[in-house]
């Protein structure tokens, strides 16, 4: 996006920041990120604020609130996470941690502009205030809200839950609310999103002799549930197809991480899927993200087809035990079945691909 951007405006730009920092979890370069961006819109002036934002930018662009530490936010963001909270929930806590989400980058300029790459599908599809957890777009979610969320899950440091409870309590200032007369001259457009890389995807499979069939909903939900429920709509498609089909997908599951291996929730969800393939010949479904990356791991997802539960029994893996303790990638890693992408350098969440004679 920084590339493109700089490629068009040219000499126009007077001081950028590019953002390359810690993702899924903050680190020491976003706290320097999220510092130095507050600070740049707050001497722009009458000079106009772009912002190119993507989905990472919660863990990429961090400023923890005054007396929350790095360490305490990513402590936070790793149990929601861990605990299956969608991303909607998810960033409505992370915004009532941060001096720079929900609004305040904007309200920090004059005026703005911002370019958004969309990774956000649910509840709301392409909803600014989630993507990136909102630096620059008002926030409807309350301290309330996010204590409501917090209290749910449990574990997290003491400090998060004092700074919730004491802004729920009125004692800290909100988040910027739609209507602030701070975000007057904030405007925000959603340049690319799921439904691009949708659009691409069938271009390809059409231009390769398939049926193209695309299930409109986003992939939702938790990992394991949601292989099923996509392999329940593409199963339709199968019946009506004449010839090679491909069925295609886009969205971003969760995970409810029980257990102590390690994968993504691509991964989970390809294994998930492992066994309704199995009867079904010339078949294969890859899930992947399209940043190229898939929770804690090199992959970007991971390849399933009709004889990758035959052989991992041949290779002595049990996917039953590697989807219970969360343990997706070394079974595909023993399998050779990894989709290894490195960054790709977009985010619009995750795709599904499945082909069928």
């Amino acid at each position: 996006m920084a590339h493109t951007a700089a490629g068009i405006l040219r000499d126009r730009v007077q001081e950028a920041i590019v953002v390359m920092a810690g993702h899924p979890l903050p680190d020491a370069a976003s706290v320097q990120a999220g510092r130095a961006s507050l600070e740049l819109a707050r001497q722009a002036g009458d000079r106009a604020l772009l912002v190119l934002l993507s989905g990472g930018a919660s863990a990429m662009l961090c400023a923890p609130a005054d007396g929350i530490t790095l360490e305490e936010k990513a402590a936070a963001t790793r149990v929601l996470m861990n605990t299956g909270v969608d991303i909607h929930d998810l960033n409505c806590v992370r915004k009532h941690l941060s001096d720079i989400k929900g609004g305040r980058l904007a309200a920090a300029a004059r005026s703005s502009l911002t370019l958004a790459i969309s990774d956000v599908h649910h509840p709301i599809e392409d909803d600014p205030a989630t993507i990136g957890s909102g630096p620059t777009a008002a926030d409807p979610t309350t301290f309330a809200q996010a204590l409501e969320i917090a209290s749910a899950v449990g574990e997290l440091p003491a400090a998060v839950m004092n700074r919730l409870r004491r802004g729920a309590a009125g004692a800290l200032e909100e988040t910027i609310k739609p209507g602030d007369p701070r975000l007057r001259d904030a405007h925000f457009s959603i340049v690319g999103n799921r439904r691009t890389a949708l659009a691409a995807a069938a271009d390809c499979a059409g231009a390769l002799g398939y049926a193209v069939a695309v299930v409109g909903e986003p992939t939702s939900g938790e990992a394991n549930l949601a292989a099923r429920t996509f392999m329940a709509r593409a199963e339709q498609h199968f019946r009506d197809a004449g010839g090679p089909v491909c069925v295609l997908a886009a969205g971003e599951t969760t995970v409810n991480v029980v257990g102590h291996g390690r994968g993504g929730r691509n991964q989970q969800f390809a294994l998930a899927a492992a066994a309704e393939l199995s009867s079904r010949r010339a078949t294969v479904l890859v899930s992947a993200g399209t940043d190229g990356i898939d929770g804690p791991t090199p992959a970007a997802g991971a390849l399933v087809e009709s004889t990758t539960c035959d052989r991992a029994i041949r290779a002595g893996l049990s996917r039953e035990r590697a989807l219970a303790d969360n343990d997706a990638y070394p079974c595909f890693e023993r399998l050779g079945d990894l989709i290894v992408t490195g960054p790709t350098g977009t985010n619009v969440g995750d795709i599904q691909i499945l082909l069928a004679e």
